[in-house]
């Protein structure tokens, strides 16, 4: 939840609605102090008492909860004695029908009630809190918390929970609490089957707080800081560089080339006879690990043979000095692509740089690690994804069955799109469909899905290059003042919603700068030097910001005398660090202040049905699409989309392991189509919408000749075969011919 600006916590005050100066974040939430209302609260007790409801929006009062409402609240728990410790301000009571025991928050959790961090925020009291069943045949011994390791006894009490989903999995309440603190919603699972739903309900219902927002150790600056250090040390008995075995020149015979396998060994190039540091590379330790295995003949004969064709320096790989500590290699432009903290640290989030040769060895992870990472963001998107899906599909309730006709000229998709979404007749809750014409002859194509996903996803295409937005990957909005004139922000926003509701593909090209400035506000926002797409704007902050001395930094201030009084950014500067103040001031005038009305004018198109609110309900997962390009389709990605019917097991279905082949087969690169050409196909779209298809894909497995596409029902009809080559070319066959036809 959005904080307000005008709040200090403060350990001396105490709450207005516990009456206690205890600051516990764990136990009572945060305590915000806010002066100019003269109010300290405890957040849980806000979010628990009985007789206040959010009637504002999240930048209002705290959280939503209005300053009257707050205090009108004050004035009805004065009245109430709490039953535990006998004083007055007891604002929190039982749900349980007949239960008029009242109680604060501090006291309720002494005194083990229930509260409710979900729905409706419910309290129960000692007497009528809900409990967890327990078997009578279950055992009533003692087993190991699998968080604190401690014992914990197998006993129905409030300090012991029991997982829904493992029949041995027991927990201090404590310690899962905790937990559930540090991992956030879209980490807290059980810790023995990794089960998340089912456990997460139940841990509700008995009284764990589990906050939306990220797990702890995602938000800590630099928490991946070491992985960034590789390996620079020359271990062969014999170095020949005369620099020394720690000297690296990238790009040259003296650049040091780490062990395939561990990373934690190294050796310069000319020291191994390695011609380029795209020659493999393997330490004398995992070159024994593989030779006990028997893995390694094959790839030794082929380094002899290479070793043989070559007339460098034989290697010099006897027995070298005991192992360093090991340290992390890989491909450094690898890393950047799949790294979350590196995307978030140091680069837009769709950005796609290389690292120039000098700096390829200064940062590169382990391969291991590089996919553990890649694997570790690649799942945290994909069920972002999955829950935006679900939120649009609520948003699509709102779509009656009245259709909007759009009729798009092929040759000029943005003006015939703007004409069609500024009609009379136009309705964001109709079912759009779209006829492609083509200037020259006239000709149109048929309203079938293909037209309008093919539409959509110009259109995004469109928007992302077009002159609304500024930057090379993740973009802001640029100051076009023809474009405020015509209302073309609003309509880019109300594009995009509308795209996302009908079945349009995600955006996936937003700045996180523009994205907190839709969801937070802009005056919540703290944009950063990478978000200003002008060359000499950028270059002038470079100056100031790295300016060494208060003389440099003057002089630098009056060559920009100009552009800094434009900006409203002109101070008298006394010393240097008023450089860093400078900075924000420049960089919130350009990236923010600059573009208030576009931002203002975006931001109401965004409001078409409901998905700006949405994003501001939901901002983790809607970054998800905003802010990272969907990922590329995979042969595993096309596969689970696809639910495959049939009277008997998936496995044992005739043809069922010819699919999963054939998709390897086109992902590798072994067919003349592509899996989006599969897709296209199939459901009339070569992309996964943001909401998902409706209906979901289907395959059914039918004693047929050649594969059929019906997309009205997304259902793929397959021939049984009994080669896998028959399969193949059935397949390859078909999808050639009638995507070249709808070409043509």
């Amino acid at each position: 939840m959005s904080k307000t600006n005008h709040f200090d916590v403060q350990s001396t005050k105490i709450c207005v609605l516990c009456g206690r100066p205890d600051d516990c974040t764990e136990k009572y939430g945060e305590k915000r102090t806010y002066v100019e209302y003269n109010l300290t609260v405890h957040y849980y007790c806000l979010l628990m008492s009985s007789g206040i409801w959010q009637r504002g929006e999240e930048d209002e009062g705290v959280d939503g909860f209005l300053i009257t409402d707050i205090r009108k609240e004050v004035k009805r728990a004065a009245k109430l004695k709490c039953n535990i410790c006998k004083k007055k301000g007891a604002s929190i009571g039982c749900v349980a029908p007949k239960c008029k025991r009242s109680y604060h928050f501090p006291c309720g959790i002494q005194r083990e009630c229930i509260f409710q961090f979900m729905e409706d925020f419910r309290s129960y009291c000692w007497e009528h809190r809900p409990v967890q069943e327990f078997m009578d045949k279950e055992p009533r011994g003692a087993s190991q918390c699998t968080i604190c390791l401690d014992l914990v006894e197998h006993l129905p009490v409030y300090t012991v929970l029991k997982s829904p989903c493992c029949k041995n999995a027991w927990f201090h309440r404590e310690c899962l609490q905790y937990q559930a603190l540090s991992a956030g919603i879209f980490f807290f699972r059980c810790t023995v089957c990794n089960n998340k739903d089912k456990f997460q309900n139940e841990m509700l219902r008995m009284g764990i707080h589990i906050p939306e927002r990220d797990a702890s150790w995602e938000l800590e600056e630099n928490a991946y800081q070491d992985l960034l250090h590789c390996y620079q040390h020359c271990d062969v008995k014999r170095c020949l560089c005369k620099k020394g075995r720690d000297y690296n020149e990238p790009d040259s015979k003296w650049e040091i080339q780490r062990c395939q396998y561990c990373g934690s060994r190294g050796t310069h190039l000319a020291c191994s006879s390695l011609k380029s540091w795209e020659q493999n590379w393997e330490c004398m330790e995992c070159r024994s690990i593989f030779a006990k295995s028997g893995k390694y003949s094959k790839q030794k004969r082929r380094a002899s043979s290479a070793s043989a064709n070559s007339n460098g320096t034989p290697c010099l790989l006897d027995e070298p000095p005991p192992k360093s500590p090991r340290q992390s290699s890989g491909s450094p432009r690898r890393f950047l692509l799949q790294s979350p903290k590196m995307m978030c640290q140091n680069l837009s989030p769709c950005s796609h740089l290389e690292q120039p040769a000098s700096n390829r060895v200064t940062v590169s992870p382990s391969p291991v690690m590089s996919n553990w990472n890649w694997s570790l963001r690649h799942k945290y998107l994909s069920q972002q994804r999955k829950e935006v899906c679900n939120i649009l599909k609520e948003l699509k309730v709102q779509v009656q069955t009245k259709t909007t006709r759009l009729n798009i000229n092929a040759e000029n998709i943005w003006s015939s799109a703007l004409k069609g979404f500024r009609q009379r007749i136009f309705s964001p809750t109709n079912t759009i469909e779209v006829n492609f014409s083509n200037c020259k002859n006239r000709s149109k194509t048929n309203t079938s899905s293909a037209s309008k996903h093919h539409f959509f996803q110009v259109l995004m295409l469109h928007l992302q290059n077009s002159s609304l937005f500024e930057g090379s990957f993740g973009k802001n909005l640029s100051l076009d003042f023809q474009a405020l004139k015509e209302n073309l922000y609003f309509e880019a926003g109300k594009m995009i919603a509308v795209s996302l509701v009908h079945g349009g593909p995600p955006p996936g090209f937003f700045s996180k700068t523009l994205f907190k400035c839709l969801v937070y506000g802009p005056e919540n926002v703290k944009p950063v030097l990478e978000d200003v797409a002008d060359v000499d704007v950028a270059q002038t902050i470079k100056t100031i910001k790295f300016a060494n001395s208060l003389s440099s930094l003057q002089s630098t201030l009056q060559d920009c005398c100009e552009f800094l009084t434009a900006a409203g950014c002109l101070r008298p500067v006394t010393a240097l660090c008023d450089k860093n103040m400078l900075v924000n001031d420049i960089l919130i005038y350009h990236v923010i202040k600059r573009i208030t009305l576009p931002l203002e004018s975006f931001r109401q198109g965004l409001k078409t049905l409901g998905v700006l609110e949405k994003m501001q309900t939901h901002p983790g997962v809607f970054s998800s699409i905003f802010c990272y390009k969907p990922e590329r389709l995979s042969a595993e990605t096309v596969y689970n989309l696809f639910t495959i019917h049939s009277s008997s097991d998936v496995n044992q279905v005739e043809g069922a392991d010819f699919w999963m082949g054939y998709l390897q087969d086109v992902e590798s690169g072994d067919s003349v189509v592509t899996l989006e050409d599969i897709l296209l196909f199939v459901t009339g779209s070569s992309y996964i919408p943001a909401i998902g298809f409706d209906p979901e894909p289907t395959i059914k497995f039918l004693r047929i000749r050649y594969p059929n596409g019906n997309r009205l029902l997304n259902c793929l009809e397959l021939p049984r075969t009994k080669t896998y080559q028959q399969f193949k070319n059935k397949m390859e066959l078909t999808i050639r011919n009638t995507l070249r036809v709808e070409r043509e």
